[in-house]
């Protein structure tokens, strides 16, 4: 067993520098609460909503008119920009180009 001496100071300011990074840990990640998915809808849940086919959808995501999220080869979409998509579709402000 190695015996490593350090000056008091020196040991402090490490400590210290051990909690912010705790604490930014814990602020990060919600005090080790695991995240939820609430607030995103993967494709089916879009295509329901939207009463639109899987290839439309696509459509939309290669025009760029609907921001997602790719995780592990999955799509995901929030809840407020398929909204906010409705929205501006209705008023008729919104065309797919080909």
């Amino acid at each position: 067993m190695e015996i490593v001496n350090v000056e008091k100071k020196t040991f402090d300011d490490l400590l210290d520098r051990m909690e912010r990074f705790m604490d930014s840990i814990e602020t990060i990640y919600g005090n080790g609460k695991a995240k939820s998915m609430s607030g995103w809808l993967d494709n089916q849940d879009v295509c329901l909503m939207l009463n639109i086919c899987p290839r439309t959808l696509q459509t939309l995501r290669d025009s760029g008119a609907l921001p997602y999220s790719r995780i592990n080869h999955k799509i995901f979409y929030k809840e407020e920009d398929i909204l906010r998509f409705v929205s501006v579709s209705e008023n008729g402000k919104f065309r797919i180009k080909k």
